[in-house]
């Protein structure tokens, strides 16, 4: 069967970064078939790097828990280094979505307290009912980290297609040392995001606002 483009444009409208879930665990069965729609996405030498650790219940709440210790401990250590710096244009664009957020949340210009109680709502999960930890080879390095680029992306619209909403949370790989121990993941692989995931909550404000994407002509650069 062949999608079309307007449906496949559609579904890619639709996505969006949740920031607020009902509590609503999503059946096992469904979150397989978007596992397993993800795991189609290509990948260099078909070495299919990715691996995902997925909590339900308890094991979401025991990782919100060791989460916010880690943080109040401090101590911030990614596996992959964080950008060393927005510049420019994307220094623009990610302060138009950070705005966004704060102006649909109540979050004023200067308030740091309050944008520090926003930035902790990473670590909640969004109260999100599970999460995903994706973890890469380390000897695949960049490739593998790109490889599973794709996967995260095609994970977040297979489940949009079921109707479960998403968050790819780079935040949560900066406390890697403490992911790798809490889910015995080994050295030998590079724990590069978390997804949180569920049902949205459509009456909560941060799901309110849309960030928008430059045009074609912004990010390509025409030849012949």
């Amino acid at each position: 069967m062949t999608m079309t483009f307007s449906a496949f444009d559609a579904l890619l409208a639709s996505r969006f970064s949740c920031r607020a879930f009902r509590p609503d665990p999503v059946p096992r069965a469904v979150i397989e078939r978007i596992l397993g729609a993800a795991c189609k996405v290509p990948s260099w030498c078909n070495a299919q790097p990715w691996q995902a650790v997925i909590t339900s219940g308890a094991e979401t709440d025991a990782l919100r828990a060791v989460l916010k210790d880690a943080v109040e401990a401090g101590g911030h250590a990614p596996d992959l280094p964080f950008p060393t710096g927005y510049s420019g244009v994307y220094q623009q664009r990610r302060r138009d979505c950070g705005w966004a957020l704060y102006d649909a949340v109540g979050v004023t210009r200067g308030d740091r307290a309050a944008s520090a109680r926003q930035s902790m709502r990473n670590f909640d999960l969004f109260d999100a009912p599970h999460c995903a930890i994706i973890s890469s080879p380390a000897e695949l390095g960049a490739y593998g980290a790109l490889d599973c680029g794709g996967f995260v992306t095609a994970f977040t619209l297979a489940a949009q297609a079921e109707g479960v909403a998403t968050i790819p949370q780079a935040a949560l790989a900066g406390f890697s040392p403490v992911l790798h121990r809490h889910f015995g993941i080994g050295d030998d692989r590079l724990i590069l995001c978390g997804i949180s995931f569920g049902y949205a909550d459509p009456d909560a404000p941060a799901n309110s606002f849309r960030t928008d994407r430059a045009p074609v002509d912004e990010i390509v650069d025409w030849r012949g």
